[in-house]
């Protein structure tokens, strides 16, 4: 089942173009990574997919629902490559905040609250305020308030950058544990290693996909045994 759709989608940003003629599917339970190098257009194809950015042309179905629409907004965690954090608020009170937007039950902030700061290992500093974080605390923070509504699709955009390697490998994990529970989780990087934890790639270069499939599927088309050697056969081939 796929729970999103990708159809022939194209945006330019004046005369420059950004996404070309993009196309691909996301099922359910799936972790798919989006790679490529910076300007290769994969935050503006994730907003694109949440409605954020008004595409050209083409179509996006998100849970078989057009978009953009604002209902379907309530089924998406997102975590941009910004934090979108307000400063003067406690961690525990931006979570909270989160909660209220997404109308999380009563009953239920505290344990979602429990939850998402238990992963990013924030539980000890909930009640300090948000402009005491390190940058790294802070894009801990904007992963917790992504899962903070229990999404059904989870987009990440480069969600470790900034995080040190034991928490990156307990992130992973977690995610692993979401996509076995049934959740769907797009992720973008340029850290190869990672791509290799995903069940499907898309390599975006130039605002076009150069392949997408399995990891395995593409070492094997590409005769490759890294997804950096993927990346230059694809992006070199005509």
């Amino acid at each position: 089942m796929s729970i999103i759709s990708v159809k022939n989608v194209s945006k330019s940003f004046g005369k420059h173009s950004v996404l070309n003629n993009i196309s691909l599917n996301v099922d359910k339970g799936e972790i798919l990574c989006l790679i490529g190098p910076s300007g290769a257009g994969k935050t503006t194809l994730v907003k694109s997919i949440m409605g954020m950015e008004k595409i050209d042309s083409g179509e996006i179905l998100v849970l078989d629902t057009k978009i953009p629409n604002r209902q379907i907004l309530q089924k998406i965690g997102y975590m941009g490559q910004s934090d979108g954090l307000y400063e003067d608020l406690s961690a525990r009170d931006n979570l909270k905040f989160f909660c209220n937007l997404f109308s999380v039950s009563k009953n239920s902030i505290n344990k979602r609250i429990e939850y998402a700061a238990n992963l990013v290992d924030l539980s000890k500093d909930l009640k300090k305020k948000t402009r005491d974080f390190s940058g790294g605390m802070k894009r801990r923070l904007s992963l917790a308030i992504s899962l903070i509504q229990d999404p059904d699709l989870l987009i990440l955009d480069e969600p470790t950058v900034g995080i040190d390697p034991m928490l990156r490998i307990n992130i992973w994990k977690e995610l692993y544990n979401l996509k076995n529970s049934g959740k769907t989780i797009i992720v973008t990087t340029h850290v190869m290693d990672e791509a290799e934890k995903c069940d499907k790639l898309a390599l975006l270069r130039d605002g076009k996909i150069t392949a997408q499939g399995k990891p395995k599927e593409l070492k094997e088309k590409f005769n490759s045994e890294t997804i950096e050697e993927i990346f230059l056969k694809a992006g070199s081939e005509k």
